[in-house]
């Protein structure tokens, strides 16, 4: 790559490779979780803790409106004293399973993000999901890694360089809540 429009055009090339049945399914999840009360879990690290993190402030605050219940999410990287003690005294793998295992409940939502899909606290998180009862989805690039085997729905973005995977991760959220806040206007 070796210029700024080829960064562009490599990235909108991504966006017709999603499969957007898969991102239609995380947003009927996520209906269904704020209409019933779940919570939603997020998760994952460095730029994909970020983007978490995001998605947490846009899912609670960005789609409120009168009528409709509020998302109750939890973007667990947010917690620094909880995830360095946990690393620190148990290992990094359980920083997102031990506080999910403390706060989760069967039928709630759990959401990881992980460019490689192959990061293992997300996938420890993802396992102790699946043992709760929750509804788990996956968001990853390269080729998915181990995470997008552990999920019920996988969101992938074939690509093997980080930033634009994570750039549209974040696009999607943004997309996400969109939708969450028409589909809600057009009923």
């Amino acid at each position: 790559m070796n210029s700024l429009r080829e960064y562009f055009e490599r990235q909108v090339r991504l966006f017709d490779q999603i499969a957007f049945e898969r991102v239609d399914a995380v947003i009927r999840e996520l209906e269904h979780a704020r209409v019933d009360g779940r919570r939603v879990f997020l998760f994952g690290n460095g730029g994909s803790a970020s983007t978490a993190s995001h998605f947490a402030c846009d899912l609670g605050k960005g789609t409120l409106a009168p009528d409709r219940p509020r998302f109750k999410v939890i973007a667990l990287a947010d917690n620094l004293p909880t995830l360095t003690a946990y690393a620190n005294d148990v290992g990094y793998d359980s920083v997102f399973a031990e506080p999910l295992t403390s706060l989760a409940e069967r039928g709630d939502l759990a959401i990881g993000f992980s460019g490689s899909g192959n990061s293992p606290n997300v996938l420890r998180a993802m396992q102790a999901a699946q043992k709760l009862g929750l509804v788990t989805v996956g968001f990853t690039g390269f080729a998915g890694g181990k995470l997008k085997d552990c999920v019920q729905t996988h969101v992938n973005v074939p690509s093997e360089l980080m930033g634009q995977i994570e750039d549209v991760h974040l696009a999607l959220t943004h997309a996400i809540c969109e939708m969450l806040k028409i589909r809600h206007d057009s009923q």
